[in-house]
């Protein structure tokens, strides 16, 4: 696959550079948008269909075959935006994509598609595309970078638990149409979070999410930092995001973990 001109999407960016291949979205937009800052306003976007190095959650690596999926990383730079977004709001940004990539997917024709905390994407319980959010080194700005399978086949992909939109039905996923889609959702939420100086109840984000989560309400196992296993139902989110449990022992909030949905 050879990426188009891009020109949905481009009407949304505020920058789109495409490259053939690189080891890591993220990695490259971090180092560039640090060095010249002037020539990477909010809302630009490195984007390629071969990325070799790409790293998920947990710094588990993620992996595709060349053509077959987009490796997308968008800035953004709050203190473009109206209002402000204090760097304790930032922690909205990831899950404020993984809303917006639910969307665009689902407008892509992608059916029972679903949102997993913090920000994985999901078909029929299968991972289509999942979210890595990192900071400039100086704070001021994060880096989004989503890794979406478009066309990649069953005998091609990573790991058992992975689809595409491709197998999901989506005959011919147009990476312009989805791009555009996904920036424009992502452009309008970011926008409100930060018109409500970064208030999450105050702007409805949180209750969104919530809304938009298939997570909430369910069963879930969850394999904290350092290998513990915990088994919880999930309630919603806190102020910051983070997910709100009941285990055996109580009430809980996980700020990082894996989180699995459990079917019984």
């Amino acid at each position: 696959m050879t990426l188009p001109e891009l020109p949905r999407a481009r009407a949304i960016a505020s920058r789109i550079v495409v490259v053939p291949s690189t080891g890591s979205t993220n990695r490259d937009l971090i180092a560039q948008a640090s060095e010249a800052p002037a020539q990477w306003p909010h809302l630009s976007v490195l984007i390629t269909d071969d990325q070799t190095a790409g790293r998920g959650r947990l710094d588990r690596q993620w992996s595709a075959p060349a053509g077959t999926s987009l490796a997308i990383s968008v800035l953004l730079r709050p203190d473009e935006l109206p209002g402000s977004l204090p760097v304790g709001a930032f922690g909205w940004l990831p899950l404020i994509a993984g809303v917006a990539m639910k969307r665009a997917v689902t407008a892509a024709g992608a059916r029972g598609a679903e949102l997993k905390w913090p920000n994985d994407v999901l078909i029929e319980g299968r991972k289509v595309c999942g979210i890595l959010a990192e900071l400039l080194p100086d704070a001021s700005a994060v880096v989004v970078g989503s890794g979406l399978n478009l066309t990649i086949g069953a005998d091609e992909l990573p790991v058992e638990t992975a689809t595409s939109l491709q197998l999901a039905g989506v005959e011919e996923p147009d990476p312009d149409a989805i791009l555009a889609a996904y920036l424009d959702e992502l452009r309008v939420l970011t926008y409100e979070l930060a018109n409500a100086q970064g208030n999450a109840d105050g702007s409805g984000i949180r209750s969104l999410i919530e809304r938009e989560c298939a997570t909430v309400g369910r069963d879930v196992r969850i394999e904290l930092p350092g290998g513990r296993i915990e088994r919880a139902r999930a309630t919603g989110l806190d102020e910051g995001g983070r997910l709100m449990v009941i285990t055996d022992a109580g009430p809980a909030a996980v700020a990082a973990g894996d989180v699995t949905h459990l079917r019984y």
